[in-house]
């Protein structure tokens, strides 16, 4: 898994997208969660997906191609971004149509910040997925900023949210990209959805 990974396309229309004839894995978090050091990290290449101290640096739906086998997607990030009004609302309807139209789309990562509270904008997005039938996991992200135990405290909390709406919760994955970690049990995962 991930021994190869590189660049395809960037465009704002899922329409436009490469065809949907690969199996296909989306990841998309609130601005600044850690999304592309994350990408840059599974697929060990470091400038794959562009990582920036600006918040809401990916604009469009990036297309990366893993192993020949299936498509690796940087969706653009929701809440805070320093943009215009109109282009947030542009992002939101980019986002939802892929998402809702794409084909082959097999699994959505939502990435979450693993030091915060549970967030209402995390929660409405997730839930959102949920409602619209969309397969999910969440990767709680920078988990070497803290303990491990505030991590799963902070996982716990989510759970706790969740569990008020949800009968099945999503699988869960603790990650950073700092050290490493998650990547293995991503990369698991990703390769027993492939192969079932």
């Amino acid at each position: 898994m991930f021994e190869n990974a590189s660049f395809v396309i960037s465009n704002t229309d899922h329409n436009l997208c490469p065809k949907p004839d690969k199996p296909e894995f989306a990841f998309i978090g609130r601005s600044n969660v850690g999304k592309s050091s994350l990408i840059n990290m599974l697929t060990q290449k470091k400038n794959l997906a562009k990582t920036s101290g600006r918040p809401g640096k990916t604009q469009l739906i990036n297309h990366f191609i893993v192993d020949d086998q299936w498509y690796l997607v940087d969706l653009p990030g929701y809440g805070y971004a320093k943009t215009s009004k109109s282009n947030r609302v542009a992002w939101s309807i980019m986002i939802e149509k892929y998402l809702l139209e794409r084909e082959n789309l097999q699994m959505v990562f939502v990435l979450i910040d693993s030091r915060l509270e549970p967030q209402k904008i995390d929660i409405e997005f997730v839930t959102w997925l949920g409602e619209s039938g969309i397969p999910l996991g969440l990767i709680f992200t920078k988990a070497d900023k803290q303990s491990m135990n505030k991590t799963q405290q902070s996982i716990a909390r989510f759970r706790k949210v969740m569990k008020q709406t949800w009968e099945e919760l999503p699988v869960m994955f603790v990650s950073s990209s700092e050290t490493g970690l998650g990547r293995e049990e991503i990369a698991e995962y990703i390769h027993a959805v492939l192969t079932t």
